[in-house]
Parts: C-alpha cells; sequence; structure tokens
C-alpha cells in the first residue's frame, strides 16, 4: 500500500510540474491544423540520441512512414496518430511530450517501458488534409482486409511488437458535447468492445482504469467537457481489432475548446492526459476495479454547430417563416493553410442544440448579402440581420 500511495503522490507531482510549465515543453515549430511530414522531420532529425527514429515503410503514394523508439522497459506500448490525415492535434502532443521525456524526471516511464510512436500514419491524407488516404479509403475501417500500405505497415509494427498498450489518436469534431450539456467534448475516451457481447474482459477492464486516472487529471483543468465514445463493436475498426488481440486500446480523441480552432489548447489537455496515462502504467497503477468510474464519464453527443442563429425570419418564395439556422464550418485546404468555411447544415427547430456562438436575431430578416437563399447546404460568409452586416468568418470573434 505504501509504494502504491508513494508512486500515486509521485505521479501527481510530475504532472502538476507538467501543467505548470508547460509552455516551455511545447513545440513551437508545430502548429496550428496542417502536420504533414515536411513538419516534423525536421524535428525528428535533432532528437536525442535516445529516440531512435526510422522510415518503417511507406504510403500508397510513396511518402515514408516515420516511427520514433524510446524506452527500454518490458512494457511494451505502440501509440499511432494521423491514422486521419487531417487530425493533427495529437501529432502536436506527441512531440511536447518528446520534450518531457528528454529529462531525468521521467526515467521511470523509459525504464519501465518501451514506447514505439508513429506520429503520422497516414502521411499522403495529411498532406492533402484529407481523412482518407490517398485511395479513399479509410485506414480506420482496414483492420482486416489490410489492403493498404499503410495498413500494412501499422499492422506489421504490431504484430512485430506484440503491445501491452496501444493509443489511438484522433480528432472529433466541433459537433460533439457531453451528454446533454451546454459543453463542448474537448477531449474524449474510449476502451474499445472486442467482440459483439461487449465483454468486459481484463485488458479492456485496464484501459478503462488509464482512461479513468486520465479523466481524474483532466476534470481538474477542463470540468465536465470530458466525454466517452459509444463503444459499439466493429472489427474492421483499428482499436476494436488490436483489442481483440488481447492488447489494452485507448482511443484518444481531441475535441473542441472554445474558440481554438486550431486546436492548441486541445493539444495541450491530450499532453496532460498521455503523461499522466503512461506514468500510471509506468508506475503500475491500473486497477481492473476501475471500470466502474469509467462508465461514469459522460457519454458523447452532437449537439452543437459553429454559429447557430436564433429566431431567424427567412423569405422564400414570398413565404416568410421563424426558424433557427445551424452552420458549421468546413475545414479547406489553401496554400498550405486551413481556411474554416461556413456552410449552412439545418434550419428549423434547432432548440435543444447549442452554438460554440450564438446570434439571436430576435425575428428579424436573415439574408445572405447577395441576395441567395437562405437554405441547407449554401456556402455563406456575410449575412444580413435586419440592417446589419456580420461576418461569420473565423477571424471575426471566432478564433
Amino acid at each position: 500500500m505504501f509504494t502504491f500511495v508513494a508512486h500515486k503522490k509521485q505521479t501527481m507531482e510530475l504532472i502538476n510540474d507538467f501543467v505548470l510549465n508547460y509552455d516551455q515543453n511545447k513545440v513551437k515549430a508545430l502548429s496550428g491544423r496542417y502536420i504533414t511530414n515536411h513538419a516534423i522531420l525536421p524535428l525528428l532529425k535533432v532528437l536525442p540520441n535516445a529516440f531512435k527514429y526510422e522510415v518503417i515503410g511507406h504510403s500508397e503514394q510513396n511518402r515514408p512512414i516515420y516511427s520514433v523508439k524510446i524506452g527500454t522497459g518490458k512494457i511494451k506500448i505502440l501509440i499511432w496518430s494521423q491514422m486521419h490525415g487531417n487530425e493533427s492535434t495529437c501529432t502536436k502532443a506527441l512531440f511536447d511530450i518528446f520534450n518531457v521525456l528528454k529529462t531525468t524526471s521521467f526515467d521511470t516511464i523509459l525504464r519501465e517501458c518501451s514506447l514505439f510512436i508513429i506520429p503520422i500514419l497516414n502521411p499522403d491524407g495529411a498532406e492533402s488534409y484529407t481523412r482518407k488516404n490517398a485511395n479513399q479509403v479509410d485506414i480506420n475501417r482496414d483492420a482486416v482486409d489490410l489492403s493498404q500500405s499503410e495498413s500494412k505497415v501499422l499492422r506489421a509494427v504490431f504484430d512485430a511488437i506484440n503491445p501491452d498498450y496501444g493509443f489511438n489518436m484522433h480528432d472529433q469534431r466541433t459537433l460533439f458535447n457531453v451528454g446533454k450539456n451546454n459543453a463542448p467534448a474537448t477531449v474524449s475516451f474510449l476502451s474499445p468492445a472486442q467482440d459483439q457481447a461487449l465483454t468486459l474482459t481484463p485488458n479492456r477492464l485496464r484501459a478503462m482504469s488509464v482512461i479513468h486516472q486520465m479523466n481524474l487529471v483532466l476534470q481538474k483543468h477542463i470540468p465536465g467537457q470530458i466525454g466517452r465514445f459509444d463503444d459499439a463493436f466493429n472489427i474492421n475498426c483499428v482499436g476494436d481489432n488490436f483489442q481483440a488481440q488481447g492488447t489494452s486500446t485507448i482511443l484518444f480523441e481531441a475535441g473542441h475548446f472554445h474558440k481554438d480552432y486550431n486546436r492548441e489548447e486541445s493539444r495541450k489537455f491530450i499532453a496532460f492526459a498521455t503523461l499522466q496515462a503512461l506514468l500510471c502504467i509506468s508506475a503500475n497503477s491500473v486497477n481492473e476495479n476501475d471500470y466502474e468510474n469509467y462508465l461514469q464519464i459522460p457519454e458523447n453527443n452532437t449537439l452543437f454547430f459553429d454559429v447557430l442563429i436564433k429566431n431567424a425570419l427567412i423569405r422564400k418564395d414570398n413565404e416568410e417563416s421563424v426558424n433557427d439556422i445551424g452552420i458549421i464550418f468546413e475545414e479547406i485546404l489553401n496554400n498550405g493553410e486551413i481556411l474554416f468555411l461556413p456552410k449552412i447544415k439545418s434550419i428549423g427547430n434547432l432548440s435543444s442544440y447549442f452554438g460554440h456562438k450564438t446570434i439571436n436575431a430576435d425575428k428579424k430578416l436573415v439574408q445572405e448579402v447577395s441576395g441567395i437563399s437562405i437554405e441547407p447546404d449554401t456556402d455563406f460568409c456575410n449575412i444580413v440581420i435586419g440592417n446589419s452586416e456580420i461576418s461569420l468568418l473565423l477571424n471575426n470573434n471566432l478564433t
């Protein structure tokens, strides 16, 4: 008992120190949403000798897939990010973690664990800023067929090391909230199922324990903004598949934080959570009885719009109606930058939904400045409410 308490105290001290000094450990060279091989290669080249980076394969368009190995311990942890090329937040967080692993404060992790990290599994998708790979295949639905080069690379690493833990790192869209609450799911987790019966096997329970301990840390910084994904089973999904092989697999999802469309705040919380996971695994503080605490984490829901215009008077075909307008931002790659372009997603009674920005039109006429009809799937940058023109672009108080 004394050893466990001492480990727990030391872990909290290390996490608190990391939180207080996060800005010193943040890799400033990685920022924004567009993260590619070109961005990470210079950073890989200057890692200390203890970090072994190499090319472990190539994508469908022959881009290198890099891995980083650090640590000498018996507990093997496989971590992969940007399986979906446009989901880069966790990649940034991993390089922040590399910075703290350079210090002696975290020797316990490297002594007890061997980390095998793939920062960008889908470099073609990262380059084009798309979810799928160059063949328009979702790598996260290719775990059985292994039809794509990227899938084969990940599976080969998995088979070679037979990891004890797998960290499956993703981004989730801004539409996710926690439960029924007006709180964004800034970070979400899942211990994936490994069979149709959703059996609570020992490896699932270990993953649930790690998630519970990450949740405890995050609740201190973003209370009420941590969600849990539904665990419907799909053997074609990599996480479910690896869980079925006996590896304790954890899904990480970086989500939205207030006005944080570049995911710099979310990145920080992912880094906090990842470090906590590594510390509790290395300290052997995983408790299979934590599953009830894990199940108390509220499930995600999809009740957010990026912009919600309430009580809008809409005129169409000489008829008028008062409705709500739900707008989402589409992410578009343009000359190496990501643009967030507003698109109308839904019109109607949206009283059960929330907006990251909410505008009350107060039953005034809402029009697009050039006269285009207000209807779903229409792109708008500027609207007129009554006599006032309002920009919906992010650089207008939405950044």
